[in-house]
Parts: C-alpha cells; sequence; structure tokens
C-alpha cells in the first residue's frame, strides 16, 4: 500500500524562458546571452535605432568635425523637444494600432491659439496654455466618438481633421497670419535660451541611475517570489553604473557650451511618465492588449472602448502641447506652424524609434529615440549646406527600413511562438 505522497506526482516548478538557461548563469555573461536570445527571437528593441544612429553621428562627423560639437548638440536638443512630444503621443495611438494624420495640424492649432489668447486677448499665458491643451483634448474626444460609435476608421476620422483644424487655424490667425509671442517673457525663454545649471543636470542624471537600480531591483525580487530566475544584483548594478556613467559623460560635454535645455528635461520627463505608465499600470497594459488583439481583450473584460478614447485623447493632447513648445521655440505662432514634414516627422519618429505600425508593441523611449535620429539627419545636412531633398530622402529611406525591420522581428516572433 502506497502513501499519499508517493502516488501524487511532484508540482512542477514555475518555469520560464529563464529557465531553460543554467541557473547560475544570473550575471552579466547570463545577461548578455539573455539579450542575445532575445535578439534571435525577433525581439530586438531599441538595438536597430542606436546602431543606426551610431552610423549617422559617424558619417556627419566624418563630413563635418562641428556636428558633435557641444554647441551643436544642445541645439538639437532644443529642436528635438516640439516634434518629440508630438511623437510620444502617436507612439500611444500606435499601441492600439490606429493612427492620427492630423497631428501636425492639432499643434498648429494650439500654438494659434495660445497666440491669440495671450497676445491679442491679454489672458494669462498659463491659462491660454491650459486652453490649448484642452482643445487638443476636445479633438481626441472627438476622433474616438467617430471610432468608438459611428466604426469611422481613424485614418479618415483624422485626415477629415488635418483639414478642419488647420481651417481653425488659419480662421483664429485672421488676415495678419502670425503673431509674435513676447520676447524676454519666461515661456519664450524656455524654448530659446534656459538650460538647467550643471548641479541640477548631475543631480538628475544621478535620479535616473537611482530609478534604474531600483526598478531593476524589485523586478527580480517578483521574480524571486514568483519562483522565476531573477537577475543577478551585481548585473542590475552593472547596468545602472553604466547607464549613469554615460549620462554624466553626456552632461558634461554639453555643458562645456550652453547645457541641458530646460525643454529637453521636459521632454525627457514625459518621456519617463509615459514609459511608467505603459509598463507600470493596468492601463499601460490595456493599451498593450488591446493592441495586440482586440477581440481577446474584451472577453478579458478590459474597457475597448475608453482605452480607445483614452489613446486618441492623450495623442491629440500631446500634439496641443507639442504646437505651444513649437510656437515659445520659434516667438512666433504663425499659418506655417504645423504644416510641412512635422505630421510625417512625429510618426516617423515613433516607427524608427521601435514602435510598431501594427499594435501592441512599443516603447515611450521610441519617441525620444526617433526623433534624435530625424534631427540628426535634418542637423547633419544642414551644416553640410545640402538641400532639403536630400533630408526628405534620407529620412523616408530610414523609416522604411525601420517598418522591414519591425515587419521581419514581427514574423520572427510568430515563427518562434509556434515552434
Amino acid at each position: 500500500m502506497t502513501s499519499d505522497a508517493e502516488t501524487k506526482p511532484a508540482a512542477a516548478a514555475p518555469l520560464d524562458r529563464a529557465d531553460t538557461r543554467v541557473r547560475h548563469d544570473t550575471g552579466i555573461s547570463g545577461a548578455v546571452r539573455g539579450f542575445l536570445d532575445r535578439v534571435r527571437s525577433g525581439d530586438l528593441g531599441s538595438l536597430p535605432v542606436v546602431v543606426g544612429l551610431a552610423i549617422i553621428w559617424t558619417v556627419f562627423q566624418s563630413l563635418n568635425p562641428v556636428f558633435l560639437s557641444s554647441n551643436n548638440l544642445v541645439n538639437l536638443l532644443f529642436d528635438s523637444s516640439t516634434v518629440g512630444v508630438i511623437a510620444l503621443g502617436i507612439v500611444c495611438i500606435l499601441m492600439v494600432g490606429e493612427i492620427d494624420l492630423s497631428v501636425g495640424s492639432v499643434s498648429g492649432f494650439a500654438s494659434a491659439l495660445v497666440g491669440v489668447l495671450w497676445v491679442n486677448n491679454g489672458w494669462p499665458v498659463g491659462i491660454a496654455i491650459l486652453a490649448a491643451l484642452a482643445a487638443g483634448a476636445v479633438i481626441g474626444v472627438l476622433y474616438a466618438l467617430l471610432f468608438n460609435r459611428l466604426g469611422m476608421p481613424s485614418f479618415v476620422s483624422t485626415l477629415a481633421g488635418l483639414l478642419a483644424v488647420l481651417g481653425l487655424q488659419l480662421f483664429i490667425l485672421g488676415s495678419s497670419g502670425s503673431i509674435n509671442l513676447p520676447y524676454g517673457s519666461p515661456i519664450v525663454d524656455l524654448g530659446q535660451t534656459l538650460v538647467m545649471p550643471p548641479v541640477v543636470a548631475y543631480a538628475l542624471v544621478l535620479a535616473a541611475g537611482a530609478a534604474t537600480f531600483t526598478s531593476g531591483y524589485r523586478t527580480a525580487a517578483r521574480r524571486r517570489a514568483a519562483g522565476l530566475t531573477p537577475p543577478s544584483l551585481g548585473g542590475i548594478l552593472a547596468r545602472a553604473l553604466i547607464f549613469t556613467v554615460a549620462l554624466e559623460l553626456v552632461v558634461y560635454y554639453l555643458n562645456e557650451d550652453r547645457g541641458v535645455p530646460w525643454m529637453f528635461g521636459l521632454f525627457v520627463g514625459l518621456v519617463a511618465a509615459m514609459d511608467y505608465a505603459l509598463k507600470r499600470t493596468k492601463w499601460g497594459r490595456s493599451m498593450t492588449a488591446v493592441g495586440g488583439n482586440r477581440e481577446a481583450a474584451r472577453r478579458s473584460g478590459i474597457d475597448v472602448r475608453a482605452i480607445y478614447t483614452s489613446a486618441f485623447v492623450v495623442c491629440s493632447t500631446l500634439a496641443a502641447l507639442g504646437g505651444v513648445l513649437s510656437a515659445i521655440r520659434l516667438a512666433s505662432a504663425s499659418q506655417q506652424a504645423g504644416t510641412g514634414d512635422v505630421n510625417l516627422n512625429a510618426i516617423a519618429a515613433a516607427v524608427i524609434g521601435g514602435t510598431s505600425l501594427f499594435g501592441g508593441r512599443g516603447s515611450a523611449y521610441s519617441a525620444l529615440l526617433g526623433i534624435i535620429v530625424i534631427q540628426s539627419i535634418a542637423s547633419g545636412l544642414t551644416l553640410l549646406d545640402l538641400s532639403s531633398s536630400l533630408r526628405y530622402m534620407i529620412t523616408g529611406g530610414v523609416l522604411a527600413v525601420a517598418v522591414i525591420v519591425d515587419s521581419l522581428a514581427r514574423r520572427s516572433r510568430v515563427s518562434h511562438g509556434r515552434a
């Protein structure tokens, strides 16, 4: 007669991909091996854009030594912030598998609204900016209603919105066509001259490094509590130290000229907040689920309509904020604001940075990396005194490569999943 302990099968330990590797290989070498495993499975992350950025910088620096000068990099950061904020909103809408073609027009309308309310009507600048952001949110709600209630594809509704909002921009600006914002005002100085004191910039980098270590440590603790293989404490500390030292060197180099722009700091702060929201909150997980499989998300209890609404609202609101930053960067609001390549650059930045056009996969840092790539191309060609036509062709080529890489990586993930 056998006992219960002899007849019951042993409970299987929880497994994950890391458990298929050697358990003691959790140091730096294990982290490198895990990274290579993810690359082979199609999870490339930000690797393609980092490699592409290194190539772009190497080429332009070899052609013009001024390109990587601290002065030019400070200007690059100033210019990246405006469209970068718009691209951050595009990341949100792409995460749910939709698109917003009107972000350029919304940004131009917001800049015009700030100019009219602040300069022409005498409103306090803070109230004028809040009104512009509220207008952007209302536009997003309208798109969501058309999508959720009437089933209008986002491509069509936002294309119509592009034309309608552009008309609103021209209407409120009137016959003058442009409004100059007051030079010397603190808000205009933010977009043109204000930089962080060196001690503040260094302290913020240290805080970012500490947050990186804390996040990694907590992730390891959760995996350990769940019986999964955690990364080693040494590996987490090494990554945080490398990250911190690298950024401190960048800050030191930028401080050789003017320093880190406050406006770029605002952009990075928004990126960090959005990254936390997408990765650490129920809303962010729902965004990923809806973008991955709408019907499965609905059956799991997610309010799909609310998620789509939030994506449209966040996208339009950030487009309005980008327009405000563009206005203070140029110290003017005009009929040309938001036109030209603003719309396409914002979308291209999100895709080039690594956000998938197919939905369900992306990162807030896609906007940061992607806009630096695009602005680096624009800055390098300007220094070389080459035609803007080349910038369009090169940016288009980089965008095409990014989409091809995304498609191949997606196909690789599908094949590995079937295997």
